[in-house]
């Protein structure tokens, strides 16, 4: 039997063709905890937003891996010393950082584990992996929990201004097509240096800087935070909590063995074993769409009409405003929603609520994005740059929303 060549091309619309720089990468990449990200979206049920938008967590993981290995070989021709080992810490830690989302991503957490977020998840995936493969992950652990004590690489894997971030917002721009998200990482990667451990940019750089830090924001509002990608969220929040709660009350649904453990289960982060992990392992998105597609048909009012308001795009009606809502015109819609249906006021709180999105494109409080100045200086961002606007972006955003029904809903 011939040995496997491991030293894979992908062919990546983004950058072109992503190489496989050695074994152990490949065979990260062919292990079915990674596989499974072939079948998780990248930006959950935004494509009901924008169609193309259909793109998975692993075409970002590949493109992420990509561009760390274009930091790490800029970097070392710019004198930084980067070892091997260190090499392969970087790109394992960014390969497999969010190898630990589920379903749909950012909905699930609140929805199939109480409390545990996806980088916890993801940090038991690589810890069990470096089980598997005799230690080889220990480094890209330490690197991953910021823990290293070169602590620009600890900034290339989690920043403001991480390999991450560089690939998801050029990614998601190019798939869902709102141009104002294709930032120039390329440009932002051959800029990066080192002065003193930290991460720096040089100050040739800062435009293109300031283009992404502009374009994160501009993503959030028309792509992450669009209001169809936020109510179809919550709906989708909402279909599991109705589940649970009618299992809970003695109910039968239907569902996958991956998801039928968690929905009979009560999964925390001190329950959370080896076992559970290997559960969560075979969660992915069909799960949720297969056990929708039979619950639309379930007699419980509630479960039926969310599941169809996805399944079908009939979501309900969102409006944004700059302030809070007003707790009475909530609780009228929800007494109206009740007289009509004959409902509950619980059960009629699943169509009609409220609650808020907050946008902030650059934290200067926690983290910097530093900007080697010509001078040899070290400034953040906002003061290096001549444009008044970064200023702005570096403070929140909030908005808040009501949610309630434009259509009339099934009876059963």
């Amino acid at each position: 039997m011939k040995n496997r060549n491991k030293l894979k091309i992908f062919n990546d619309p983004i950058y072109g063709f992503i190489t496989i720089p050695n074994e152990l990468i490949f065979d990260l990449v062919q292990h079915s905890y990674f596989q499974r990200l072939r079948r998780i979206t990248q930006m959950g049920l935004s494509y009901l937003v924008y169609p193309g938008a259909h793109h998975t967590r692993f075409h970002h993981a590949l493109g992420c891996m990509h561009l760390m290995l274009k930091s790490i070989q800029n970097l070392r021709f710019k004198g930084v010393e980067i070892s091997e080992e260190e090499e392969q810490g970087l790109l394992i830690a960014i390969l497999l950082h969010d190898i630990g989302h589920g379903p749909f991503s950012h909905a699930m957490e609140e929805a199939i584990v109480n409390g545990v977020s996806h980088e916890t998840i993801s940090l038991l995936f690589m810890e069990h992996l470096n089980k598997e493969f005799n230690g080889s992950l220990t480094m890209a652990i330490e690197i991953f929990m910021k823990k290293y004590p070169r602590k620009f690489m600890n900034q290339l894997v989690s920043s403001q201004l991480d390999m991450d971030r560089a690939d998801y917002l050029k990614r998601d721009s190019f798939y869902s097509g709102v141009a104002e998200g294709n930032i120039n990482s390329e440009r932002i990667i051959t800029m990066l240096n080192v002065r003193n451990e930290e991460l720096v940019v040089e100050e040739k750089g800062i435009y293109s800087v300031e283009k992404f830090l502009v374009g994160r924001r501009l993503m959030y509002w028309q792509a992450y935070l669009h209001k169809t990608s936020v109510v179809a969220e919550q709906l989708l929040i909402k279909v599991l909590k109705r589940a649970k709660q009618l299992i809970e009350n003695g109910e039968t649904l239907y569902a996958s063995s991956g998801l039928h453990f968690f929905l009979y289960n009560h999964i925390n982060i001190e329950n959370f074993d080896t076992d559970v992990l290997e559960k969560f392992s075979r969660l992915d998105d069909t799960d949720i769409i297969s056990a929708m597609k039979e619950w639309r048909y379930h007699s419980d009012f509630v479960l039926s009409n969310l599941c169809s308001m996805i399944l079908d795009r009939h979501l309900l009606k969102i409006k944004y405003r700059k302030k809070p809502i007003d707790n009475k015109k909530l609780l009228h819609r929800i007494e109206e929603m009740q007289k009509e249906y004959n409902i509950t006021k619980e059960e009629a709180a699943y169509f009609v609520f409220k609650g808020q999105v907050s946008n902030q494109a650059y934290d200067k409080n926690t983290q910097h994005i530093n900007i080697l100045t010509k001078s040899n200086k070290v400034l953040d961002v906002v003061k290096a740059s001549d444009q008044l606007n970064l200023e702005a972006l570096s403070k929140p955003v909030v908005k808040y929303y009501v949610c309630y029904p434009k259509h009339t809903l099934i009876t059963n």
